[in-house]
């Protein structure tokens, strides 16, 4: 697979000229002698985030009672790495993460609300939005993807999850979610009735951006699958006839209904006439395993340090430009999603990102590891909140509990090839692997 760059590649042979055609740099026409420049359009970007949902809970991923058609068809148009990772397998960091391709460490959005030495829980609305007002203020510091794509002309809209108070403080020129504590404001308010409300205010954004002739930056972010399980009945009773779990059938519901609006979304792109020039990315921002016996998680999904909490399919679509692919052993993360679009836009990538763009094998041959780590939902700074470093190697994957915080927990190793469900820690048997991982731990660590 080579890179894909937005430069056009000009061949003079036989007194031809041959051009690769790409969207975003200018095509080289002849004309009388004098070579012309001639602007072409810019591809449209979605992102699309699903909301607690297992890598295992889809169609094309294996999942033998999930129904995910539109998905499944999305997977197989697209460059599909079936090991994508989210550095940390919670809601509020990970999508930090994937909006601006910086680590947890680095964005400084370690949890879901900061907590102070003297907070008592059951005042928890009194002091939640004053907390997190300075983890808001560093953040709008920071460069987002939205903000970097305002040079090329870009418009940009926030719909779904949210945790940064306004979209604007994402970069995001309109949104959906206000953000205002005193209405609701907390992790995305009206922002998550897209999706489960309908489609219609992302469907007029869309028209928005048609009308003042402008590329579009779209973040879709519904709260699906996301708790409260309360499929349509029509779904709930076509999943209660394949288990006994009244918590399984709502939850696999959901996911058929989550799939069901990414269908709505390819639908309301393609009736513009605008699929073959979009770009579109997916993640899932954590893993969910569902609780048969009750409406919770299992322990080794969400806020924990394995691949069921951190391990998603991503997948990257752009018609014509990006060759389809399935991809099950190539390792990738959410970091890469800026620094690929970046460069699929010649767009220079901002020295402080770690990601890398994916589509340039070159540099996927070149790295050889990257990195979790995990915190507590409830924190405050990044050494006081730490519950895990994680280091993913393939085979290997390394986690590192942390001294304080998790000192009874051993640290464990699994080859995640030959056991993808970490059910057995070799960290005993294989003391240089560990020993070196640390070593990588320590160094990122310190960056």
């Amino acid at each position: 697979m080579k890179r894909i760059k937005n430069t056009c590649y000009i061949f003079l042979m036989l007194g031809l000229i041959f051009s690769c055609g790409n969207k975003t740099k200018s095509d080289v026409v002849q004309n009388n002698k004098d070579i012309e420049l001639v602007e072409q359009p810019k591809p449209n970007i979605v992102f699309i985030l699903s909301d607690d949902q297992s890598w295992t809970d889809y169609g094309f991923m294996g999942d033998e009672n999930i129904e995910t058609p539109r998905l499944d068809k999305f997977a197989s148009e697209s460059l599909t790495f079936q090991r994508g990772y989210v550095p940390t397998s919670l809601c509020s960091p990970s999508l930090a993460t994937i909006i601006t391709g910086l680590y947890p460490k680095d964005h400084g959005v370690l949890g879901n609300d900061r907590v102070l030495p003297g907070n008592k829980r059951e005042n928890r609305k009194e002091w939640r939005a004053k907390n997190y007002q300075p983890v808001i203020d560093n953040f709008v510091g920071l460069n987002t993807l939205p903000d970097l794509l305002k040079d090329k002309g870009y418009l940009s809209f926030q719909t779904g999850k949210w945790w940064i108070g306004n979209h604007k403080n994402g970069g995001f020129d309109d949104g959906m979610t206000h953000g205002n504590p005193n209405r609701g404001g907390r992790h995305g308010d009206y922002g998550l009735e897209i999706g489960r409300n309908g489609m219609d205010t992302l469907r007029s954004y869309v028209d928005v951006a048609l009308k003042e002739k402008k590329p579009f930056f779209m973040w879709y972010a519904p709260f699906l699958p996301h708790r409260p399980h309360n499929p349509p009945q029509r779904l709930f009773d076509k999943y209660k006839r394949k288990t006994d779990s009244e918590h399984l059938a709502k939850y696999w519901a959901m996911c058929e209904w989550f799939d069901e609006t990414c269908g709505e979304l390819f639908d309301i792109i393609d009736e513009k006439g605008l699929t073959k020039n979009t770009l579109f990315v997916y993640v899932c921002d954590n893993g969910w395993v569902q609780n048969p016996d009750e409406s919770g998680y299992m322990k080794q999904s969400k806020r924990a340090p394995y691949d069921l909490g951190m391990r998603t399919p991503i997948m990257y679509k752009w018609a014509g430009k990006i060759k389809a692919k399935i991809d099950t052993e190539t390792v990738v993360s959410s970091i890469d999603m800026v620094p690929t679009v970046l460069s699929l836009l010649d767009i220079e990538k901002p020295k402080a990102l770690p990601g890398i763009d994916v589509l340039d094998e070159e540099q996927l041959n070149n790295r050889d590891v990257i990195f979790g780590e995990i915190y507590a939902h409830d924190f405050d700074t990044v050494e006081s909140s730490m519950f895990y470093n994680i280091a993913i190697a393939p085979p290997y994957k390394l986690i590192i509990p942390d001294a304080v915080r998790k000192a009874k927990e051993k640290i464990q190793l699994f080859n995640i090839d030959e056991d993808p469900f970490e059910k057995n820690n070799i960290a005993k048997n294989k003391p240089e692997i560990v020993k070196d991982l640390q070593d990588k731990i320590t160094v990122f660590r310190a960056q």
